[in-house]
């Protein structure tokens, strides 16, 4: 399996939009999302953050740039998704600094303690299948905006089925 990784560490956020994913054209792969987290570094007091999953379409956020890094260093492929800030079809990006309007799609929500972090595995049959050519894309997000802003790490692990 051809398996890729969205990561950063110590970002300030001041937008909703944690990751961005935007599956690309038909003739690629779909897009199997396996594994979700959020860690924060700055802060020594307990408080309760939500995270949601959402699909989102017709408007996407303005992205950071970020390039997906394979899981398996002997692929000789790199991901069908690249690193860009419009969050189009086949892009994607981290650390929105401009947060989409339109439709979406809450499709998991959950809470966490920032002193613990969040970590997302969904099982086989939980895990969100996006496809190719899709409308939407997918976004890993808190809502609202945490209290301390600074010293954030997230991101996701997909693969290309």
């Amino acid at each position: 399996m051809r398996e890729f990784v969205i990561s950063v560490g110590g970002q300030s956020i001041s937008c909703l939009t944690a990751i961005w994913v935007n599956p690309a054209a038909a003739v690629n792969p779909n897009l199997e999302f396996m594994r979700f987290w959020i860690g924060q570094a700055a802060n020594a007091t307990s408080a309760q953050q939500r995270v949601q999953l959402k699909t989102q379409s017709s408007s996407f956020p303005t992205v950071v740039s970020a390039t997906p890094a394979k899981l398996k260093p002997a692929d000789p492929n790199a991901s069908v998704i690249t690193g860009n800030t419009s969050g189009l079809a086949g892009m994607c990006g981290v650390t929105a600094t401009l947060d989409p309007t339109g439709t979406n799609t809450v499709y998991w929500e959950d809470a966490f303690n920032v002193l613990n972090g969040w970590l997302h595995v969904p099982t086989p049959a939980e895990t969100k299948v996006m496809p190719a050519s899709s409308t939407s894309g997918l976004g890993l997000v808190m809502n609202p905006i945490p209290a301390t802003t600074t010293s954030w790490s997230y991101g996701l692990v997909y693969r290309e089925v």
